[in-house]
């Protein structure tokens, strides 16, 4: 059995991925630190180009972002990344020195979720965002999720279809866990294995093929609708119809 990490997430299923951007050296070892021993994937920025080119190649699930960062600023970082169709729901939250009530209000309003001033305790950092993420991405936190008729427990490591319980090998069980966290959002071959795979490991593409058919065959039985929908060229989705 698989030890829980501190999030009671079971080994083995990926770890959230927060972007900090942030060009204080001393201040990103810390962050990181503090958000590894949190549980969490950390991917660094140290100026704005770097963290927009980071947010591209692969979606985090939570952007803490330093304001006054070297050429592109973070608030300019922010308006970006919300024009991206792939990104605009990721939760922001801005870090700044700046404590001025107008500076706060630009901040929300350009699409920041949260807006934490310097200096800050580590302590309320990680708890911004462990709130941050359970209002704005629930599926990413909570021990069970259920989506349209199909609810995966991680605390039991079981999934359900309706009243029948749904048997998985362990990839099909982080396929469907990694696809219930972005209902809808379509995933290459080449991003589902980095997820769920891991980046580096020497798989073929055509295995992630093999392994979403045992999903489907397992979650659908005669009159079901298949709740993996398959997008020509691009990759695969977890159908948002599912929801009814």
């Amino acid at each position: 059995m698989t030890s829980p990490d501190p999030w009671g997430r079971p080994s083995g299923l990926r770890k959230p991925l927060i972007l900090v951007a942030e060009d204080d050296a001393s201040l990103m070892m810390l962050l990181r630190y503090n958000l590894d021993k949190e549980g969490f994937r950390v991917s660094e920025a140290r100026d704005g180009d770097e963290a927009l080119l980071l947010a591209a190649e692969d979606v985090p699930d939570l952007v803490l972002l330093d304001w006054m960062l070297p050429g592109v600023s973070g608030i300019e970082v922010c308006r970006r990344l919300r024009a991206r169709p792939e990104i605009k729901n990721v939760p922001i939250i801005l870090l700044t020195a700046r404590v001025d009530e107008t500076d706060r209000v630009r901040g929300l309003d350009t699409g920041a979720d949260d807006y934490i001033t310097k200096p800050f305790s580590m302590t309320e950092l990680l708890a911004r965002v462990r709130a941050v993420l359970r209002r704005v991405r629930p599926a990413l936190t909570e021990n069970v999720v259920t989506f349209g008729d199909v609810t995966i427990d991680r605390g039991a490591h079981r999934v359900r279809r309706g009243a029948r319980e749904v048997h998985l090998g362990p990839t099909e069980y982080k396929l469907l866990d990694h696809f219930i966290q972005f209902p809808g959002r379509v995933f290459s071959r080449e991003q589902l294995l980095d997820a769920v795979w891991g980046s580096g490991v020497s798989v073929d593409a055509r295995t992630v093929d093999a392994h979403i058919m045992r999903l489907r065959k397992a979650l659908t039985e005669d009159g079901e609708v298949d709740p993996i929908r398959t997008v020509r060229s691009a990759g695969y989705a977890l159908d948002e119809s599912l929801k009814g």
